[in-house]
């Protein structure tokens, strides 16, 4: 029996229309679009589906995210129920949608989180110039190396993601991300790109959001895990209440090693299957270890192609 691990993205794979296929052709996604709304007072079909820019706003896109992963997990486990996961493992936000699928927390609280600790991480950026730039063909350590001389510096800059090889992104005040953007270049980065964010993942700057988002976490999620998640902090599982809460207010101000992580699960696991929209880590997959086989359940198509040659 192959051994599989369930995977799930983080923000960036958001884009209008995700899900639409899925909320068409099934009523139990109608359901769970409309039972979280409900705890959050937001229309998730209109916020999804519509043509504006609050699907690219945190708070609103975290919960979208997430709610578009857990319609797309649960109809692939309401066809294929017998298929159990090795382990869970997210980028990022998608460490909460991984909890949510390995039954730490329901889908409906983990869409109330999310929402909140998006909220949490505006607020903690509100006043203040934050942003993260993306540098592609540097390595990691020349990067580190930038962010810790810049920090004697007095600026404010931290690694933020671990994406693959060649391919890392940094956060903090965004003119101290700027003013190194020629740095990056001169050490040899193909690109040193600021991304179109008001919030720096992270990084120190959301030290203001790990207490609230602990609180919230305290009373949502439980000692019910099918299977370990991958913690984004450590490249390890865990698979109890106290070391998910501890990891994941870690996780605020820490960076995120999926490159790390992934290259840990490849020995452990032969099947990667991606939930939600797009296929974001699909790509990173095959760069980071091109022999773990990935699929993606993005709608009702790739969901039955996924259904038809795993689930026999």
């Amino acid at each position: 029996m192959k051994k599989i691990a369930m995977i799930f993205a983080g923000q960036g794979s958001q884009a209008t229309g995700m899900g639409k296929d899925f909320y068409d052709n099934s009523e139990l996604a109608k359901e769970m679009f409309e039972e979280a709304g409900k705890r959050v007072g937001l229309k998730f079909d209109e916020l999804i589906f519509g043509e504006h820019d609050l699907l690219n706003q945190t708070a609103y896109t975290q919960p979208a995210i997430l709610l578009v992963q857990m319609v797309a997990y649960r109809l692939f486990k309401e066809k294929c129920p017998d298929l159990k996961a090795e382990l869970f493992l997210g980028h990022s936000l998608g460490e909460f949608s991984a909890l949510c699928a390995s039954g730490a927390i329901d889908y409906v609280d983990a869409v109330e989180l999310v929402h909140r600790r998006g909220q949490l991480m505006q607020d903690a950026c509100s006043d203040i110039e934050a942003g993260m730039m993306v540098v592609m063909g540097l390595e990691d350590e020349s990067v580190e190396k930038i962010c810790a001389d810049a920090q004697k510096d007095g600026k404010k800059v931290w690694p933020a993601n671990y994406n693959q090889d060649g391919q890392l992104v940094v956060a903090g005040m965004r003119a101290d991300l700027a003013s190194l953007e020629q740095t990056f270049k001169d050490a040899g980065a193909k690109r040193a790109l600021l991304l179109n964010m008001s919030v720096a993942s992270h990084c120190e700057l959301l030290s203001p959001a790990q207490i609230p988002l602990k609180s919230l976490m305290e009373g949502m999620i439980e000692d019910n895990f099918e299977a370990p998640v991958i913690s984004n902090v450590t490249t390890t599982p865990y698979a109890t209440k106290k070391e998910a809460v501890e990891l994941l207010t870690e996780q605020l101000v820490k960076p995120v090693k999926y490159k790390h992580s992934i290259l840990a699960i490849a020995n452990r696991v032969d099947i990667a299957i991606e939930f939600g929209n797009g296929a974001t880590l699909k790509g990173l997959n095959k760069r980071i270890a091109p022999n773990l086989e990935t699929y993606t359940v993005s709608d009702m198509k790739s969901l039955l192609e996924v259904v038809e040659q795993l689930c026999k």
